[in-house]
């Protein structure tokens, strides 16, 4: 089946779960699809599997908490920022539910984490105003930038540069391999006036970012030029709060949630709205991505649906 618009437009909540009783606040699928990872803010980690439709597993971080969940490579472990205690970034095995290590040095609340593509590289964005970036095999700190601003940041799907987000009016992109030098693309943008930046993401296909906020909007630039692309609006933020937008794997449609329990979606290249689903989310959807491999998009409030096309169409 192939994701056009009229295939989008028959997609419906197939699966709901109630494990949280509080706000789902990240998820992550693996690599393979087959798995998808949730963290929330009532200090829960939930594993579900995507191809049976079921909830897997439930791990607690009560001492904690858990935020910006991430598989790293495999199936078995994740790294997640702590919202409690200190502001220490966490990787945990999730086969037995122990820490591998620790990583230190956020001073304030990690705002932005991304893991690379290729390796064992991540980077961290925070309230503190600074970048870090991380391996996993090491609790030190690779490389610290300090950016004046908060700062959220991703990388490129080949894992060889990453965007960093800045202020919210300034994307720059830096090689992975020379982190330490000056940014070798440097894009100025219009401050936002009513909202700020909340997330970065490369499109798949890697010719795009998407910038995600708390309000009512979401840009998309080009990721060459900076050039403004298209602004995507139609969606109800009237919380101000950070709604995750998303790209399908083919970089052909963007999802978002919204406050009023919907999800939108719009055609990438042309701006145009393309659906309206409602899934029966009781608050905001905070929470929308894609299966990288699969026909199914999952969205979150405080619970989790799993959305698959009708395929009577």
């Amino acid at each position: 089946m192939k994701l056009i618009d009229q295939v989008v437009q028959t997609f419906r909540v197939v699966k709901l779960f109630r494990d949280n009783t509080d706000r789902i606040n990240n998820i992550d699928y693996s690599p393979s699809g087959d798995l998808l990872l949730s963290s929330s803010d009532d200090d829960q980690i939930v594993i579900y599997d995507c191809e049976k439709g079921t909830s897997k597993r439930t791990l607690n971080s009560k001492k904690y908490g858990v935020d910006h969940i991430h598989f790293t490579h495999g199936k078995t472990s994740a790294i997640y920022a702590s919202t409690k205690i200190d502001d220490t970034i966490r990787y945990l095995s999730l086969h037995d539910n122990k820490f591998i290590r620790y990583f230190p040095g956020h001073t304030k609340r990690v705002a932005s984490l991304d893991m690379s593509p290729i390796n064992d590289s991540f980077i961290s964005g925070s309230a503190d105003k600074t970048l870090r970036l991380w391996d996993l095999r090491s609790p030190n700190c690779q490389g610290t930038m300090y950016t004046g601003g908060r700062p959220v940041a991703a990388f490129d799907p080949e894992g060889l540069i990453f965007a960093a987000g800045i202020n919210s009016e300034t994307i720059k992109l830096y090689d992975l391999r020379s982190f330490d030098k000056a940014p070798f693309s440097t894009f100025e943008m219009n401050q936002e006036k009513d909202c700020d930046w909340t997330g970065l993401k490369f499109s798949p296909d890697g010719r795009s970012i998407l910038i995600s906020t708390n309000g009512s909007m979401i840009r998309l630039v080009d990721a060459f030029s900076g050039s403004p692309l298209r602004t995507f609006t139609g969606h109800m933020n009237n919380k101000g709060i950070p709604l995750e937008a998303s790209f399908s794997p083919d970089s052909q449609f963007v999802f978002s949630g919204s406050t009023d329990g919907h999800v939108h979606v719009w055609n990438a290249e042309k701006g145009y709205k393309v659906a309206t689903l409602n899934g029966d989310h009781t608050g905001p959807v905070q929470c929308i991505q894609f299966n990288p491999k699969y026909m199914m998009l999952a969205s979150a409030c405080s619970h989790m649906s799993f959305w698959l096309p009708a395929l009577d169409q």
